[in-house]
């Protein structure tokens, strides 16, 4: 593939994949805005929910990503029996998952809210708006991980399609139930839950509907997910079981966030939530970025040209600098006027100005360093050298010093928060060695 055909290649699955993204955290967004306009209270209700959806997205988010550093590479050889066998493994662990965290919430739903705030009534919001949701559970695990099969052959198209019919059923029933509009009751929070479930069960039985009638490279069926085989199952437990970890440190480490700033001052929930979302949307290109990375590095790897792969690897890095800078600049000019569609108190608002404005700069690095951590070296199959940098990072450093500033030092929110995402930054040199002078390329693939 020469360099024209490469960055058409790049840019077919990375546009689509970044529009999916920003369409599906609008919703977020429009939720956020409602909700705020309706209540703070109900805004940090479900903000603090929405931090338990996080991590356990998390979890499924990275048993899609395994299936994909996998199947990309048999996809490359054009084998299709190895990846039906890996989507089956990688469903059955997904609908393990929704399972037990639909049962922990539904035992324990006071438990849950109250780790991330003592305030009881957002702790009661919160439990009426996880009363409904987490029946989304499995729905979600269900769609995420047919997408990652989709996504691993290159047909990222359905993704945009179901975003799109997410964002207009989801955002037209939580108008009618938060406020009340066209005569449905006002519900609140738990109008924006319905909202929610609705669209998630629609995009579920949309995309069942078009992996058994359009599909045309995979042709999974019920069959596939009924058979199993224990050498591939073992494979995709070795490589996802990294992912895993660093998906779950990473949901852990936003949730600890809310959990901070929780404690520390009512309004940092509110103010968080506000600056969190809109910043995921802007995020958005960095993860269409690294979701794409992992494809063409793992379809490549599946050829077996080697050489191609490194210089696949250092046109994706430019590309990863330029998104970035790009990204800051888009956060840092879009902040105020985001933040003035929100009815928030001026103190509130000031907070997520000001956490918005440390973000931007967080953009940057972050935009380099996730894309080259988890789309090159670990879409080359080295999953563990991300973990291990994660587990310093997150562990030995952010999260605790975090705290400290937070709770010894009495640091400011804004203080907290630029600890809280300094490892963004700092990542950025290892990623970089690793990337250009270490081992990272691994076959996966067993031979016929």
């Amino acid at each position: 593939m020469n360099g024209q055909k490469f960055y058409k290649n790049f840019f077919s699955i990375y546009i689509t994949l970044v529009l999916q993204n920003v369409i599906t955290l609008s919703v977020n967004l429009a939720d956020n805005l409602m909700l705020g306009s309706y209540s703070e209270t109900a805004l940090a209700g479900v903000a603090a929910v929405n931090q338990i959806q996080f991590v356990y997205q998390q979890i499924i988010l990275a048993l899609g990503d395994g299936l994909v550093i996998f199947c990309s590479q048999y996809w490359g050889k054009r084998r299709i029996d190895p990846m039906k066998k890996i989507s089956s493994a990688a469903m059955r662990a997904a609908l393990v998952a929704a399972v037990v965290l639909f049962a922990a919430v539904s035992i324990f739903p006071y438990e849950a809210v109250r780790i991330f705030t003592e305030d009881v009534p957002i702790i009661e919001e919160g439990v009426g708006y996880l009363g409904i949701v987490r029946f989304t559970y499995l729905f979600f695990a269900v769609t995420q991980i047919l997408l990652a099969s989709m996504r691993s052959v290159e047909s990222v198209k359905i993704a945009f399609r179901l975003s799109v019919l997410t964002l207009l059923v989801n955002c037209g029933i939580n108008y009618g139930l938060i406020f009340g509009h066209f005569g449905a009751p006002c519900m609140g929070a738990k109008g924006a839950a319905v909202g929610t479930l609705v669209a998630r069960v629609l995009e579920c039985v949309v995309l069942i509907w078009y992996v058994i009638k359009k599909d045309e490279k995979l042709r999974l069926r019920l069959k596939d997910y009924l058979s199993t085989d224990k050498v591939l199952v073992w494979d995709y437990i070795k490589i996802v079981v990294p992912i895993l970890i660093v998906q779950g440190l990473w949901g852990v480490n936003t949730a600890l966030q809310t959990v901070i700033l929780g404690h520390m001052t009512a309004a940092a929930i509110a103010a968080n939530s506000a600056a969190a979302t809109l910043f995921l949307v802007v995020k958005s290109a960095a993860v269409g970025a690294s979701s794409t990375a992992s494809v063409l590095i793992g379809k490549t790897i599946g050829t077996g040209d080697m050489g191609l792969v490194k210089r696949y690897a250092k046109k994706l890095q430019c590309l990863f600098v330029l998104i970035g800078v790009v990204s800051g600049i888009f956060l840092f000019f879009i902040r105020i006027p985001v933040l003035g569609l929100y009815d928030l108190q001026p103190e509130t608002k000031e907070m997520a100005n000001a956490f918005l404005v440390i973000l931007s700069v967080i953009c940057v690095g972050m935009s380099y360093q996730m894309p080259t951590n988890n789309g090159i070296i670990r879409g080359g199959g080295s999953a563990m050298f991300v973990v291990k940098m994660d587990l310093i990072s997150i562990w030995m450093l952010v999260i605790p010093l975090s705290f400290f500033l937070a709770f010894v030092v009495k640091a400011s929110p804004a203080v907290v928060v630029c600890c809280l995402n300094s490892d963004q930054i700092f990542k950025c040199i290892p990623a970089f060695v690793k990337c250009n002078y270490g081992k990272w390329i691994h076959k996966l693939t067993r031979d016929a």
